[in-house]
C-alpha cells in the first residue's frame, strides 16, 4: 500500500517522537502516585517492571516498522505473519479502543479543567458539554492537516514534561542536599505480590508506544524515523515516569497520598506553594489535551488504512481537501460523543467504566499478537536481520510475548472474554467487505503488504 501523490514527508522525527510521548503520558499518570500509595516503595520497582516490558514491546514495534514502514502498523504486522482476519481484528479492536479510550482521556483532562474553572463543578452540564466540545475541535484541528495537528503535538509535549520534569528536579535537588528529613515515605515490607499490583497499575501509563507505526504514509523516511521514534520515546517516557513518581512516593506519606486528588500539585505546593500547585493543575489540563489531540489523529488513520485494504466501508478511505481522513476523523469523533455522555448519568457510570476496561484488554491482545509476529517473522528470517541482531529479535520478541500474557492475565478473565467478545463483534463487518467482493486474499496480499 503506498501513499497517496503528495502525502508523504509530513511528519518528521519531532513530530512523530511527540506523537509517541505525548499518546503515552496522558492526564492519568497525574494521578497514578495516589493509586499507587498502598505500596510504597514496591511500586517503584513495579514501575522498572513495567518500563522494562514497555522497552521489549518497543523495539519489537521497532523492527516491525523498519520492514512494513507503511502506514495500519497493528494491522499490518499481524496480517503478514498470519493472515487478513488476524489483521482486521487486531485493527478492528485497537480502532474502537482508540475511540472509547478518546472518551475517557477527555473526561479525565476536563477534571482537570475543573480543579481551575470551579464553575465546571457547580454548572450542570458543564462538563460534559465541554468535554464533547474539546473533541470536536481537536477533530477539526487533525482534519485541517497533520502539521497543525503535528505541531500542536510537540507545544503541548514540551509544556506537559515541564511539571514532571520540575518534580524531578526538586527530588534531585533534596538528594543532592542530603535532606533526609523530607522523606516522608511509610515503610512496606518487599513484596512480589505489590511489585506485581504495581506493575499492572503502571502499565496503563504506557499505552500508546506503538502510536507511530499507525500515520506510516504520513512519515518522513518511515523506516528509519518511526523506529528511532519509537524506542526514545518510551525510554524517555520511562525514565520521566520512574524518577518523578519515585519523588512524590518519597515525599507524602501513603496515607496522605492515597487521599490526595493531585499528587504532583500536592508534593509540589510542600516547597514551592499554592501557585506552583496551580501551575501544575494547569500543565495536567495541557498534557490531556495533547495526548487527546495524538489518539485522534490515531483514531482516523486507521480506519481509513482498512478503508483502503477493502476491509472496511469505502466512505472512510476519503480525504479532506488536506488530505486527512475528514470523513473517517469525524464518524468516530461522532461515536465518541455518546460515550463521553454516558459518563455524566449516574447509571451509565459502571457501564462506562467496564467499556474502558475492554478496550484496555484489546491494546494488550493486539501487544501479544504484534510480538508473537515478530517472532514468527524472525524465524522465517523476513526480518532482515542476520547473526546476533537476529537472536536478539528473537530473544526480545519471546520476552516481549511472555510479558504480554503476563499482562493480560492482570486484567482478569472477564476482561479477557469480554475483549474477545469486542473483536468478534467485528466479524460481521469483515465478512459483509468480503461477500461484497472488495475484500482480497490472504496470500496474495502479503507480498503487496511489504516493502522491498
Amino acid at each position: 500500500m503506498s501513499a497517496a501523490p503528495g502525502k508523504r514527508g509530513k511528519m518528521g522525527f519531532w513530530m512523530c517522537l511527540a506523537l509517541v510521548v505525548g499518546n503515552i503520558i496522558g492526564s492519568g499518570v497525574f494521578l497514578l502516585p495516589a493509586s499507587l500509595a498502598p505500596y510504597g516503595l514496591n511500586s517503584v520497582f513495579g514501575w522498572l517492571v513495567t518500563a522494562a516490558g514497555a522497552l521489549l514491546l518497543a523495539y519489537v514495534f521497532a523492527r516491525l516498522s523498519k520492514v512494513f514502514p507503511q502506514a495500519g502498523g497493528p494491522y499490518v504486522y499481524p496480517r503478514v505473519a498470519f493472515g487478513e482476519l488476524a489483521g482486521f481484528l487486531m485493527a478492528w479492536g485497537y480502532w474502537v479502543s482508540c475511540w472509547v479510550g478518546n472518551a475517557a482521556i477527555a473526561i479525565g483532562t476536563v477534571a482537570s479543567l475543573a480543579e481551575l474553572v470551579p464553575v465546571l463543578k457547580t454548572t450542570v452540564g458543564a462538563p460534559a458539554f465541554t468535554a464533547c466540545a474539546l473533541i470536536w475541535l481537536l477533530t477539526i484541528l487533525n482534519w485541517r492537516g497533520v502539521q497543525y495537528a503535528g505541531a500542536f503535538q510537540i507545544v503541548t509535549t514540551v509544556l506537559k514534561l515541564l511539571p514532571l520534569t520540575a518534580v524531578i528536579i526538586l527530588g534531585c535537588s533534596l538528594f543532592i542536599a542530603q535532606d533526609t528529613a523530607v522523606i516522608r515515605v511509610e515503610p512496606q515490607p518487599f513484596s512480589f505480590p505489590a511489585i506485581a499490583a504495581a506493575a499492572a497499575l503502571t502499565l496503563w501509563a504506557f499505552l500508546g508506544l506503538e502510536c507511530a507505526t499507525v500515520p506510516g504514509d504520513d512519515v518522513i523516511d518511515p523506516q528509519r524515523t518511526i523506529p528511532r521514534a519509537t524506542l526514545i520515546g518510551t525510554l524517555l517516557a520511562a525514565v520521566i515516569y520512574v524518577l518523578a513518581s519515585t519523588t512524590v512516593i518519597l515525599l507524602i506519606p501513603g496515607s496522605e497520598l492515597s487521599q490526595s486528588n493531585a499528587p504532583f500539585a500536592d508534593a509540589v505546593r510542600i516547597f514551592w506553594g499554592d501557585r506552583a500547585a496551580s501551575a501544575v493543575a494547569l500543565f495536567a489540563f495541557i498534557s490531556g489535551c495533547g495526548a487527546l489531540n495524538g489518539w485522534i489523529l490515531v483514531q482516523g488513520e486507521m480506519p481509513r488504512v482498512l478503508a483502503r485494504e477493502a476491509v472496511f466501508p469505502a466512505v472512510f478511505a476519503r480525504d479532506s481537501k488536506y488530505g486527512t481522513p475528514g470523513h473517517a476523523l469525524f464518524i468516530t469523533s461522532a461515536l465518541i460523543t455518546p460515550v463521553v455522555l454516558m459518563n455524566y448519568s449516574d447509571s451509565m457510570v459502571r457501564i462506562f467504566t467496564f467499556i474502558i476496561l475492554i478496550a484496555t484488554a484489546a491494546f494488550l491482545v493486539m501487544y501479544l499478537l504484534c510480538s508473537l509476529a515478530a517472532l514468527k517473522l524472525a524465524w522465517r528470517g523476513e526480518m532482515q536481520v542476520k547473526g546476533g541482531r537476529l537472536v536478539t529479535l528473537l530473544i526480545v520478541s519471546t520476552l516481549a510475548t511472555v510479558y504480554s500474557l503476563w499482562t493480560l492475565y492482570g486484567v482478569g478473565a472477564e476482561a479477557f472474554w469480554w475483549c474477545m467478545a469486542l473483536l468478534v463483534a467485528g466479524l460481521p463487518v469483515y465478512f459483509w467487505m468480503k461477500r461484497a467482493g472488495r475484500g482480497r486474499g490472504d496470500d496474495g496480499d502479503k507480498d503487496v503488504l511489504r516493502y522491498s
